[in-house]
């Protein structure tokens, strides 16, 4: 019975959340653009679209803020772009290569403003996310507080049980077998990387609002994600660190008058990063869009023909509603492979002198 309700909770999801997309007189004659309800979706929007009640969108409108030229610093409500809508010579371009942007025409030319700092929904999402992700950490904490001074010393359960089992995961089987001695000053970090990227994989997953944004789908979330386990790696990256790049234990001619070690080795500290990036970024974009193709099959079965499209709606609902159980594996997955990579890279970056590693060995 709880996997019927689950199955229609999906189907209700699902069709709620594409249906704006989806209306026509005739289901015979509709056109669905798959590719258009899949890309707004994952992409960034100036505007948070809750759902569509009748011919009535209910949406937060967010706020716009630009720096021109033209202008200087201007503020308003992303509703005065809402359907095409203009603001002070400022709108949403369509198509090109300013496609979903806030563009403005000089010379009969679409020009970007020289400053977009608005507060879109991937910004709004990443505000919720942190605010909840803090309520979460300072509830736990203070009520290990109160456990501690009531003398209750034995293990938690329950959600809470998990959260320190999740900790002790990243401090006992990340942070300490690929750091080494200095772990504890880079244990902060990836406990926030760990449990930032998982809430917001999770909340990804969530179809309705506050969830449902394409956080960690996004490059430049991933980016700086990245930028992040770089500036970590890097400014605190001891001697035999930067030795092992600019002059590696290889033979000379890899080093003169060709240093091609040292040049292969500094590319490695920009690629490592990189790959940080694109990994999440492109598992979780992945996941966001196989579940929409899957709801979307309903909407393109149905316009073909009726009979199909309802034997299909079935097939599309159960198939969504299990890649929305892997996407929670897969959730947990990329937070933890994130952060594991991460520690990695930062052990690579504290490497012990070798004459450290014969005296750890003697004393073996």
């Amino acid at each position: 019975m709880s996997l019927i309700r689950v199955v229609l909770l999906g189907l209700l999801l699902s069709t709620q959340a594409l249906s704006p997309l989806y209306a026509s007189d005739s289901a015979a004659s509709a056109d669905v653009d798959v590719k258009k309800i899949i890309f707004e979706h994952v992409k960034d929007a100036y505007e948070w679209h809750i759902t569509t009640l009748g011919d009535k969108h209910i949406s937060i409108y967010l706020p716009v803020i630009l720096y021109t030229e033209r202008t200087g610093w201007i503020l308003f409500s992303s509703k005065e772009l809402h359907h095409g809508g203009e603001y002070n010579g400022f709108y949403v371009a369509s198509q090109g290569v300013n496609e979903g942007k806030v563009v403005e025409r000089v010379d009969g030319k679409e020009v970007r403003p020289l400053l977009d700092i608005s507060v879109t929904k991937t910004v709004f999402a990443l505000f919720i996310n942190a605010l909840l992700l803090l309520v979460i950490v300072l509830s736990i904490a203070r009520m290990y507080k109160h456990r501690r001074s009531a003398g209750r010393l034995n293990a938690p359960g329950g959600f809470v049980g998990a959260f320190e089992m999740l900790v002790s995961m990243v401090v006992d089987d990340i942070a300490k077998p690929n750091i080494g001695a200095a772990y504890a000053r880079y244990v902060p970090y990836l406990l926030t990387a760990f449990f930032f990227i998982f809430l917001s994989n999770i909340m990804g997953i969530i179809p309705f609002f506050p969830g449902g944004s394409n956080v960690t789908g996004n490059i430049a979330v991933t980016m700086v994600l990245a930028v992040c386990t770089f500036l970590a790696v890097n400014l605190f990256g001891n001697k035999e660190y930067w030795k092992e790049i600019f002059w590696p234990d290889v033979p000379v001619w890899l080093k003169v008058p060709v240093p091609l070690m040292p040049f292969i080795e500094l590319f490695g500290i920009f690629v490592k990063p990189f790959a940080l990036m694109i990994r999440l970024f492109a598992n979780i974009l992945a996941g966001h869009t196989v579940v929409l193709a899957f709801v979307s099959i309903i909407f393109v079965t149905m316009a073909v023909n009726s009979l199909i499209g309802t034997a299909m709606t079935f097939v599309s609902v159960v198939f969504t509603v299990f890649i929305n159980f892997l996407e929670l594996l897969v959730a947990f997955i990329q937070a933890f492979v994130f952060t594991m990579l991460s520690s990695v890279f930062i052990g690579l970056s504290l490497p012990q002198h070798h004459t450290d590693k014969h005296n750890d060995i003697n004393e073996i």
